[in-house]
């Protein structure tokens, strides 16, 4: 069904606007001067805050929001269902969209496998794997930048810490896609969930009598207060773990590859500066914050003026509260030089990424090794650059072409 376009943006958002996903900073803009936070009747009815102010508040008042349900589309929405993050097959996905008590330990669980130590582990993997798809694309003189190499490396690297085989990559992509970029399309969603939840089942069942180094057979041999966790929750925390680490750090990797095709001045001093590649990592991450997060009003409350509901669904917009001038000077510019960058890519408050150093590490490696092997590059002429939103917001294709 064909929705009718967007008139007043303060009173009916769509986040799913073909125009909106290409170029959102306008709206953004517009609202944080005319109506910070906006409302609108579309996908279920939900509120959107665009300050950081307000944004960084809520994601930290855990009292009147709650996490049960962090997808972008609301309860009796469109199709008349419950749309969660968490549809079908998969359950809920701790610690992400659960609350204390369960969200407290079922993160700490998960916090080791996301350390500093186990990320410096996997750089190494990480930048082979880089290494790898860059120099088969290097003598092409072309390439898409995103599905041939941003789309390429989360993916496997989660598999490392599922434990689960390299080789079904394309095949997580596209329930991974399915499930948080075509949550809108009920049959998409709803069949990448079951696929989802059936693989990561049998996973969880192989582990109890054939256990690896991973994070499924550790979570299975780990008691909490005296007692086993249960299937459900496993399976929940390895859903999370691939739906996740996937499409959010893709999208980032994407983002930065297209920005620095697009802005040959910043290309050219990474180039000739690496030594800016931590500062630049984040600025890119709060310039393209990928990830927009629904929370649950829990009990009434009013926020900057406006009236929240119990139920009521909010979007924790990070990507528009990291283009907040209010919070960062030059905000609507990339400065790779950026000292002070307190972000919000990886969310705030006791929900923020659990995974972060790891999504931060690829990011930066992807980088850099697409800049050691091609450091000249632009899009190509004519190219369409295929943009998707909602729960996450990235670039699905960016042509470009370079020197052989």
């Amino acid at each position: 069904m064909t929705r009718p376009p967007v008139s007043d943006w303060a009173r009916d958002y769509d986040i799913f606007d073909p125009d909106y996903v290409v170029d959102p900073y306008p709206v953004w803009d517009d609202l944080r001067s005319s109506c910070p936070i906006a409302r609108s009747e579309r996908w279920g009815g939900s509120w959107m805050p665009t300050t950081y102010a307000d944004v960084d508040a809520i994601a930290h008042d855990v009292a009147h929001f709650s996490s049960i349900d962090v997808g972008v589309l609301n309860a009796n929405g469109d199709t008349g269902e419950e749309l969660p993050i968490s549809a079908g097959g998969i359950p809920v996905l701790p610690p992400i969209s659960v609350d204390p008590p369960l969200h407290t330990w079922t993160r700490r669980l998960m916090l080791p496998w996301f350390s500093h130590r186990r990320v410096e582990e996997l750089e190494h993997v990480t930048r082979d794997l880089c290494r790898s798809l860059v120099e088969r694309l290097a003598p092409n003189g072309t390439a898409d930048a995103a599905a041939d190499y941003a789309q390429q490396i989360p993916v496997r690297i989660i598999s490392r810490v599922l434990g689960v085989p390299e080789d079904m990559s394309d095949t997580f992509t596209g329930w991974v896609r399915d499930v948080l970029e075509f949550a809108h399309d009920e049959r998409r969603r709803e069949a990448a969930s079951q696929a989802v939840g059936l693989y990561l089942f049998e996973q969880v069942q192989r582990r109890k009598t054939d256990p690896g180094d991973d994070l499924i057979s550790e979570l299975l041999h780990t008691d909490v207060d005296g007692g086993e966790i249960s299937d459900e929750i496993v399976l929940g925390m390895a859903a999370l773990t691939l739906v996740a680490g996937v499409d959010t750090t893709w999208s980032a990797i994407g983002s930065a590859l297209w920005h620095l095709a697009t802005h040959p001045d910043d290309r050219r001093r990474l180039v000739a500066e690496p030594e800016l590649m931590p500062t630049a990592t984040e600025e890119l991450l709060r310039a393209y914050s990928p990830v927009t997060m629904g929370r649950v009003v829990a009990a009434d409350v009013e926020v900057n003026g406006c009236p929240m509901r119990q139920g009521d669904k909010v979007l924790l917009n990070f990507p528009a509260a990291n283009r907040d001038p209010a919070a960062f000077e030059r905000a609507d510019e990339v400065v790779l030089d950026r000292t002070h960058n307190r972000h919000l890519a990886f969310g705030a408050g006791i929900h923020r990424c659990a995974g972060s150093n790891l999504a931060r590490m690829e990011v930066r490696v992807a980088v850099e090794e697409w800049l050691r092997a091609i450091p000249e590059f632009r899009l190509a002429d004519g190219a369409e650059v295929v943009w998707a939103g909602g729960q996450v917001r990235g670039p699905r294709h960016v042509p470009v072409v370079f020197p052989r």
